[in-house]
């Protein structure tokens, strides 16, 4: 990963007292920022924790119990689960950091475990985003499959690709995540990206590591995003109209724009701070710097928000995850009473999905 979250906000707050060559530029105090993130960061990551792990823990069981009945769809949004799930794991980590007086009190190793474990599920969860929605491009617009049932070694190399390309883009972090001592930060030890230890000079470090993450984790997966369902709503558009049409339009539309409302906010403010730290520190105010400093704690934790969302957006808000859910809970005697229309088998054949082939079967939509 590029200029990650935790390590964004951290690295930040020890690059604004030095320039990137490590010599001693104007020294502002760090104490509102920290105040600020040790009151910010732990209520939203809790909340993010707790609303993530019910909602993905939900999904995961749905799809674990209706196992036999998985489409394409459902082999992505199962990955694309574990790895949200992953994800919000390693949020107790950043909190309990940005709480503590001392700040990171776990020590190297798992600084570079928990990382790495960030990194991994992040990247995996936005390649899982562009894989569901290349397949479902192609099995609307192209009536093509190119997963399918009959080829499920294709889908799971694909899922496997996807994990280990993640793996491969967390090699920094096993390298250059170190337990730091900022003294300027009154002695807190923070988990960050040392690029000192192997090297003087950090620009070249620092600017490569963003201009990775602005690529492959944000504008290459936001063209895929776009291209594929602007693609699948013209399609629809030309369909006949119907509420089934009308639902998917909804559930694409919500798609897209929940991913770019959580996203950009975070990578505009990323650019702006590279375009800052390029800039002579000499020339910029200490309020300047604080005033960014948060902005880049407040927009990446609404990214981490997403991962609490994609339950809602792949499962919830689509008549079958609701109807599959309430079979099994009734399975289990529990009595319930629900608004859902229950459809004979050949009117479920039309749902959501219902122009893409396989994967109108999925369960989770």
């Amino acid at each position: 990963m590029a200029e990650d979250f935790f390590d964004e906000y951290n690295e930040n707050s020890t690059f604004n007292y030095t320039d990137t060559d490590g010599d001693l530029g104007t020294v502002c105090e760090g104490n509102e920022t920290m105040d600020f993130e040790a009151v910010f960061i732990p209520v939203l990551y809790y909340l993010a924790l707790v609303v993530g792990l019910l909602g993905n823990g939900l999904l995961l069981w749905v799809l674990v119990k209706r196992r036999r009945d998985w489409s394409v769809t459902d082999t992505f949004i199962l990955h694309l689960g574990v790895a949200d799930t992953l994800l919000l794991v390693t949020l107790p980590f950043w909190a309990a950091q940005s709480a503590q007086e001392k700040g990171w009190s776990f020590g190297t190793p798992l600084c570079k475990i928990i990382g790495a474990i960030f990194t991994i599920n992040f990247y995996c969860g936005i390649f899982l985003l562009a894989c569901i929605s290349l397949d479902r491009y192609l099995s609307i617009v192209h009536a093509a499959q190119m997963f399918s049932r009959r080829k499920a070694w294709l889908v799971h190399s694909s899922c496997l690709s996807v994990w280990l390309l993640s793996l491969l883009l967390s090699i920094p972090d096993w390298v250059f995540l170190q337990a730091v001592e900022d003294d300027r930060r009154g002695n807190r030890i923070e988990c960050i990206r040392d690029y000192h230890h192997f090297s003087q000079s950090t620009t070249e470090w620092r600017l490569g590591s963003r201009l990775l993450y602005h690529i492959v984790g944000f504008l290459l997966p936001s063209a895929v995003l776009i291209f594929c369902y602007a693609s699948i709503l013209l399609q629809l558009q030309r369909g006949s109209q119907g509420l089934q049409k009308q639902r998917a339009v909804r559930v694409i539309l919500a798609l897209v724009v929940v991913f770019f409302l959580c996203w950009t906010p975070y990578n505009i403010t990323l650019m702006m701070d590279t375009l800052q730290s390029n800039i002579s520190l000499s020339t910029l105010t200490c309020s300047s710097r604080t005033s960014l400093e948060k902005a880049v704690t407040v927009t990446s934790t609404l990214g981490y928000i997403h991962c609490s969302l994609n339950p809602v957006l792949y499962a919830f808000v689509g008549i079958k995850f609701r109807r599959q859910l309430l079979g099994i809970l009734r399975s289990l005697g529990c009595r319930l009473k629900s608004s859902v229309t229950f459809q004979s088998t050949a009117a479920r054949r039309n749902s959501l999905w219902s122009e893409s082939g396989d994967t109108s079967n999925s369960i989770a939509i």
